[in-house]
């Protein structure tokens, strides 16, 4: 292929713009739609969020193959029309492969998923939106220049609502691919806390992990500490992002601190919290899948950078495009 021809594909490519779009689509809107329509002890299944991927899969053909088109030409030629129809579908493709496996490896929600179905109903559906956005390119482009203004502006707001959306993307999806999660009877502090024993006092029966969950709306944020039999001090830590949606119709849970016992026995557990009726009770730690469980421990520094990357990617394209503009334009 001549060099003339890779720079037509590399135009032709979805950009940083594109890219962020199918991020959105693709998994914090599937999240976030299926928790605010569907009840609390409710958990969005995987099969739910690849047809949402699947819907996407023809736009995003049918973008690519728009670009294709305006930037060649040709769009009553055969070879031109197979060349836009087979460029499109084979990105399309790619984006849904790596959406999937974000669904599989990275947030494994629960349920199963007809991944063969879901690759072939892409296709499919790529080809139909390829075709579509041939025809809607009505005339080539030759070169032409994007404001990098609006870039900038564009990036910055995608950059800022990628780290706003993606704490909440880390919680749902880690509710979503939690295997399970014990009982809480171990002990509790407060006036709504489920034990029936005394509160604060908790009775343990091996040594290993445990887990402390906020009842209901309790502060996800609380100063707790347990102490133990020989009155050392166990260290609590919290979590960064609180999985919550546990627990039962007498009161909800989110896990909001871990600690490790070192020993079996009874221990003691205290929490502040800005609510003095707030309650806490320490039971099993949820067994969450995929890569989501080991991100609600990362520092939220590091999670809100990598929900922005894909609005920074936008910031970086236009930083690149005023800087190879000849001295002295303007964008």
């Amino acid at each position: 292929m001549s060099a003339a021809a890779w720079r037509v594909v590399g135009r032709a490519y979805p950009g940083p713009v594109v890219l962020a779009t199918w991020a959105l689509v693709t998994v914090p809107a599937p999240l976030v739609f299926f928790e605010g329509t569907h009840r609390w002890e409710e958990h969005m299944e995987v099969c739910t969020a690849l047809w949402w991927t699947v819907g996407a899969a023809p736009v995003l053909a049918a973008v690519v193959a728009a670009r294709w088109t305006r930037r060649t030409g040709g769009r009553r030629t055969a070879p031109g029309a197979a060349a836009a129809v087979g460029a499109a579908t084979l990105v399309s493709v790619v984006f849904v492969a790596a959406t999937t496996a974000l669904y599989r490896w990275v947030v494994p929600l629960g349920g199963t998923a007809r991944w063969r179905s879901v690759l072939l109903g892409s296709i499919a559906l790529a080809i139909c939106g390829a075709a579509v956005g041939r025809l809607l390119a009505r005339r080539p482009v030759q070169g032409g220049r994007r404001s990098t203004r609006r870039g900038f502006v564009t990036g910055g707001i995608a950059a800022v609502a990628g780290a706003l959306l993606a704490q909440t993307t880390v919680q749902l999806g880690a509710e979503g691919s939690t295997v399970r999660h014990g009982p809480v009877e171990y002990g509790a502090v407060g006036p709504y806390a489920p034990s029936a024993g005394e509160p604060g006092k908790l009775t343990l029966p091996a040594a290993g992990p445990y887990a402390i969950f906020a009842v209901g709306f309790a502060p996800r944020d609380p100063d707790c500490q347990v102490t133990g039999p020989d009155r050392a001090v166990v260290p609590a830590r919290s979590l960064t992002v609180a999985p919550g949606d546990y627990g039962s119709d007498a009161a909800s849970l989110a896990w909001v601190a871990s600690f490790d016992a070192p020993l079996p026995g009874t221990y003691s557990l205290s929490c502040r919290a800005p609510d003095p009726e707030a309650s806490y009770a320490v039971g099993e730690v949820p067994q969450i899948r995929g890569a989501v469980g080991a991100l609600v421990h990362w520092p939220l520094g590091a999670i809100w950078l990598l929900g922005a990357v894909p609005g920074l990617l936008i910031v970086a394209e236009a930083v690149s495009r005023r800087a190879g503009r000849a001295p002295g334009r303007r964008g």
